[in-house]
Parts: C-alpha cells; structure tokens; sequence
C-alpha cells in the first residue's frame, strides 16, 4: 500500500515506537508490525513501551490487529510518562491471576505463546523488570521489591501466584520471599526449568552476556564464529557488538545504542543475581524441567554446565526439601520446551493441571478451615 502518515496522538505514538524498535525510518498507518519484521521479542517490548506513555494495550489486542491505524483504533490513551507497567497477556479470568516474571535476558515474550495454549481460568499478566540504576547496581532483592510495587497495582494482596522462565525463576523465588516478609501468602510457584548452580559462576555478568551474544551468531560460518568468540573474552559488551557488525554478522546501518543499553542491563541482572543468596522457605515448587541437555556450541559455555543442576530437581534441594518440590518433565531441551509447538503444548498441559490442581487444594483447605472455625 501507498504510505500513509500516521494520523492522531495514538498512531503517531505507536508509530514512533514502531520505528524505533524495528530500525524503519517512516512507518505509514497501513503498514504492519509483523511484516516490517517484528517478532514475539519485540511485541513485548512494543507493549511494554506502550504501557509506558499510558497506550493501555494487550499481546491479544496486537496479534489480532497489527496494522498501525487498525491496533491504534483499539487503544485509548492515558498519558502516564516514565511509568512502567505490567503486561496484560489474558486479561479475563475468575481465579487469582498469575504473575510470569522477565527471564535472565528480560524476555517476557514466552508467555504469551504459552498461555495461549493453557486451559485455565485467571487473568494472566508479565512483569517487566523495574528501572535499573546504573550508578549504583540493584541486589535481586531490591529487583523483587520494586517488581512487587507493579503487581500490587493488579492484585492489592495475597494469595500470589508466580511464574518464571530460566534465571528469571530465581527472581520469582526472589519475589515471594518478599512478598513472605510482608506478610502475605504466596500459594502457587512455577519454575520453567530453572536451575540453582551449586557453585557461583566464576565468569564476570560481562562475559555471561557476551556468551549470550554469541548465541545469537551461532549461525555464522566456523571462522568467524572462532573471531567473535575470542574476542569475547577480553571485550566489553560494546566492544563485542561493534565488532560483530564489523564482519558483518549485524547490518552495517543498525545503530547499536538500544542494544548495546539492553545486554548492559542484563548484565546488572546478572550481577544481581550472583550476589543473591536463595533463603529456604515456606512453600512448594513446581519444578517444569527440560528432558534433553543441549551443549552450547562455545567451549566456554559448554565447561560452565554443572551436573548439579541438570537433575529434575535443577539444584534446588539444596534449599527446599525434596517434598517441596514437584518436579514434572517437559519434552525437549532448555530451549525447545519453550518454542517448539509441540514441546510448547505439553508445557501448558502441565503448567494447567499443576495451576488448576493447587487451586483445588486451596478450596478444600479453606472449606476444612471453616468448619473447623
């Protein structure tokens, strides 16, 4: 189609979160999201930014609309600058809602994919990590404490419920032992194949990052691959990227600012997360984890695996009991038991009969209570 200009506050708001995002220039009203390349990643950072200037908008309300002025005519606009919020992904529901927390890399975009496919009766939203403050790095703690301010906005109190992918599972943990201190009842936990290293990584959250980087080239020819990787392991964050677009593995014309700001900020998480010192506590876990082990392909990397926490368990019976603890499989690997349809369906099969089953129990329980009383 020909372009069109954005017309009105909404279009022109989205639109220009649209061209910062997906690296175009001029977005029309008739242009759509997905076509200009936009992927699961960036929907949620689109909504998130969205919730930021006061756009009130879901991940249904854009897979169902993804035409500028289409997605634009579902919106009203409430202007609340620098105010981030949660994500709606089901907004319906007459259970207690759940809450899924970012994984390592601040990626809320497996939950909605996820949940699609999940047989349960609750609102559903994701919580995206709060502002970090570069000056002076947050502990997991503090992390969890300013997250807790974004849920209270959706749910004033207890009973919670929580979900997490990857290290940002520790998070969720994170999240109900404060939620523990003050006072309030966490009845439901779901870990996706989060695991609890037994030994702190002796690798700097810089160097995590820069694996993580790596990852995304794993598609290069082996010699530049060699390159990046060994000039990973001296390079800062920065240093790396602008180095991949050197030998072309990142378009000579993308400006590197937004990533370069985005792996900073998860390495601050990181660096949190090595200090963070997981407490036991009164609760139970449902443990969803991985059948297969799949090897990075950088030697690094793959030394870094610790046996510890590729059992069911992922290492967290050095803090719970195993009674606590409730672990069921998940066909595929760390990666693929999320992304894979297949693998996918059978996460959300699980993840409703354990969400559904521990409603149930806490139906009965508060009947048992009642009569008691």
């Amino acid at each position: 189609a020909a372009y069109a200009a954005p017309q009105g506050e909404v279009e022109t708001a989205l639109a220009g979160i649209w061209a910062e995002l997906l690296g175009v220039e001029r977005i029309g009203r008739h242009d759509q999201f997905f076509e200009l390349g936009g992927h699961s990643l960036l929907a949620v950072q689109l909504l998130s930014r969205a919730s930021n200037l006061g756009l009130k908008l879901s991940a249904s309300d854009l897979f169902g609309a993804p035409i500028l002025k289409d997605l634009a005519s579902k919106l009203n606009w409430e202007p609340q600058p620098g105010k981030p919020g949660v994500i709606p992904v089901r907004a319906a529901g007459s259970q207690p809602a759940l809450f899924f927390v970012p994984t390592g890399l601040g990626d809320c975009s497996y939950a909605v994919k996820l949940v699609s496919e999940m047989d349960i009766d609750c609102p559903v939203y994701a919580v995206p990590w709060p502002d970090f403050n570069e000056r002076c790095p947050p502990t997991l703690e503090e992390i969890a404490s300013q997250t807790i301010v974004l849920i209270k906005e959706i749910q004033p109190s207890g009973p919670y419920r929580l979900a997490g992918y990857s290290s940002g599972g520790i998070l969720a943990y994170a999240i109900a032992q404060h939620l523990l201190g003050l006072g309030e009842a966490v009845s439901f936990m779901a870990f996706i194949d989060v695991a609890l290293s037994e030994n702190l990584s002796s690798a700097s959250p810089t160097q995590i990052v820069n694996e993580v980087v790596l990852e995304g080239f794993e598609t290069l020819d082996d010699e530049r691959f060699a390159e990046l990787e060994r000039f990973a392991e001296q390079s800062s964050i920065s240093q790396l990227l602008e180095k991949a677009q050197q030998i072309g593995a990142i378009p000579s014309k993308r400006d590197l600012r937004h990533d370069v700001a985005m792996y900073e900020k998860i390495a601050r998480f990181h660096a949190a997360l090595q200090a963070y010192e997981p407490p036991p506590l009164p609760i139970g876990i449902h443990q969803f984890y991985a059948t297969e082990i799949t090897l990075p392909r950088g030697e690094r990397a793959k030394n870094s695996i610790d046996p510890k926490a590729t059992s069911p368990l992922r290492g967290w019976d050095r803090v719970l009991s195993a009674a606590a603890i409730h672990a069921m499989p998940v066909p595929g690997d760390h990666v693929s038991m999320v992304n894979s349809p297949g693998n996918r369906k059978s996460l959300a099969l699980s993840l409703s009969k354990a969400l559904n089953g521990s409603r149930k129990r806490a139906l009965r329980k508060s009947k048992a209570l009642g009569k008691r009383g």
